[in-house]
């Protein structure tokens, strides 16, 4: 009976998930490159692993990993064509981006219930999951943003209509750093929004105490 509860609540967490997202990609403007605020989509998945543990987590995450590149399909078919990647290695970055824009990034929300036994406020507990979880889907969306578009850097920062410290930044910084930061920056124009969103979000559907309830 518990298992068929966990896979109900599961999958119905995870179509909300979805909903959220493609609701949001009606409303919120994506990146240029990829990327997108969300009308705090990631909840529902953190929330999965805060009620129902890590473990669990890590499998719903995964599923709702390939339920994205389900979603990206048009990203993902575009990624092994020729010249997406410059004139990278076409299909070993098509396979690094799958890997870790999706299937890492996504299935790392399972970090939301890190602190379901170690903070006693729900609230709180979730909410540092949550930062935790979609810190780490930052992190691995960074480091996919160094190996595949570093070389984009540059440009990024010197484009027309860029402030003035992008020019000092290229000045200043190796071209390795550089990539690193234009990874960061770049990303975090819609991940540190989303983080701080979700945070908030966690706090208050904390206040109806039959949602912050560890099933497992």
């Amino acid at each position: 009976m518990q298992k068929t509860r966990r896979l109900t609540e599961s999958a119905m967490l995870i179509a909300i998930a979805i909903v959220l997202e493609l609701i949001s990609k009606m409303f919120i403007p994506e990146q240029p490159f990829g990327g997108q605020i969300t009308i705090v989509a990631m909840l529902p998945i953190v929330l999965i692993a805060y009620r129902h543990g890590c473990r669990w987590g890590l499998v719903a995450s995964f599923a709702y990993a390939l339920l994205q590149m389900a979603l990206g399909a048009k990203t993902v078919s575009a990624a092994f064509l020729p010249g997406y990647f410059g004139d990278g290695a076409m299909i070993g970055n098509a396979v690094v981006m799958c890997l870790l824009d999706y299937v890492l990034a996504y299935t790392l929300l399972a970090l939301g219930g890190i602190f379901r036994n170690r903070i006693k406020k729900g609230g709180l507990s979730l909410m540092c999951g949550s930062i935790v979880a979609l810190s780490a889907r930052y992190l691995t969306h960074v480091l996919s943003g160094y190996i595949l578009f570093s070389g984009w850097a540059e440009w990024y920062f010197t484009q027309e209509g860029f402030p003035a410290w992008g020019q000092q930044i290229v000045a200043s910084l190796s071209p390795a750093a550089l990539g690193w930061v234009y990874s960061a920056v770049y990303n975090g124009m819609y991940m540190v929004p989303e983080i701080i969103l979700t945070a908030v979000a966690a706090l208050v559907i904390a206040k109806a105490p039959k949602i912050v309830v560890k099933v497992s």
